[in-house]
């Protein structure tokens, strides 16, 4: 029987967003001592909390979440150490190098900088590491179906033309942002599962992000 480990942030009334989107609301409309059952009115953007990026997100006319066959969201991970990283400091090859072996052959790679200690925090959206070109350009070609990372962003913060995005959707990769317990899967085996909700154009989605253990 496989362990699952959740690596999704929980979302509320205080989560942080990106500068300059709007806040999540989550708001109570049906109780069940007034109304025999309890219903939630969640308003937020579709890249709010741990979430997935669709090429169409960046890319015109690119294809969006809601098209891709749902096999495209599980597949082996590793995750790759980059603890030490300052905020606007690049995560490079020499992060991947030591395990590259394991790294070609994983369908994800996922990327832990620690940030996500700096979760509700307001420095945490301040500034953060982000992945460096060659680090994208490696798994755009090396066929990987995606990459996940525990800051807000592959692009550094305040980038307006998101280059790593860029790069990484032209190749059909999905992005899973906002991570949260990598640093419990360092040298560990298992398969990452990132479903994201479909609805009609799906730039984004909040997910519910896990590992799947032996």
């Amino acid at each position: 029987m496989k362990r699952v480990l959740d690596l999704t942030h929980t979302l509320s009334n205080d989560t942080p967003v990106y500068p300059g989107t709007e806040p999540l609301s989550i708001t109570v409309h049906n109780t069940i001592p007034k109304d025999g059952y309890q219903e939630t009115m969640l308003h937020m953007n579709s890249h709010t909390g741990t979430h997935m990026d669709a090429p169409g997100h960046i890319l015109e006319n690119a294809v969006t979440l809601d098209k891709m066959d749902i096999g495209r969201f599980f597949g082996k991970a590793l995750v790759i150490d980059c603890t030490g990283l300052k905020a606007d400091e690049q995560i490079t090859m020499k992060y991947i190098g030591p395990l590259r072996e394991a790294a070609d052959e994983a369908e994800f790679l996922l990327f832990y900088t620690g940030w996500s200690r700096l979760w509700m925090q307001e420095s945490y959206y301040a500034s953060f590491p982000y992945c460096g070109e060659d680090v994208i350009r490696y798994c755009a070609e090396t066929g990987k179906k995606g990459i996940g990372i525990d800051t807000p962003s592959i692009d550094p913060m305040g980038s307006t033309d998101f280059p790593m995005h860029c790069i990484v959707f032209g190749a059909g990769l999905l992005v899973i942002e906002n991570l949260a317990n990598l640093g419990q899967l360092i040298g560990k085996d298992f398969t990452f599962g990132s479903l994201p909700l479909k609805y009609e154009n799906a730039d984004g989605s909040p997910v519910r992000a896990v590992a799947l253990l032996d």
